[in-house]
């Protein structure tokens, strides 16, 4: 199962957003977003989950959660929109 988090710390690493996750259950991937030209962390990630009842606990556990001064957000990540690429 497929997550977004969001409304993370910037200097948070992916490491510590497998950390966070795994203990809920399996994370088989961790994306965390970076700005291309700085590469600063953009405040959000999505995290792979081995099944959808690890996913769920993650989304129950994380989402509203206080994590370094910030309410994290946690839900199911929706699918990429077939648009075209960014303007020019």
């Amino acid at each position: 199962m497929k997550l977004f988090l969001g409304s993370l710390p910037y200097d948070i690493t992916e490491s510590e957003i497998t950390e966070l996750c795994s203990s809920y259950g399996e994370v088989v991937n961790t994306n965390l977003i970076v700005d291309q030209f700085t590469g600063k962390s953009k405040g959000f990630a999505f995290i792979e989950m081995a099944t959808r009842s690890e996913g769920h606990k993650v989304m129950e556990t994380l989402n509203g959660m206080d994590y370094k001064n910030r309410a994290l957000v946690c839900n199911e990540a929706k699918p990429k929109s077939k648009k075209g690429g960014r303007r020019r």
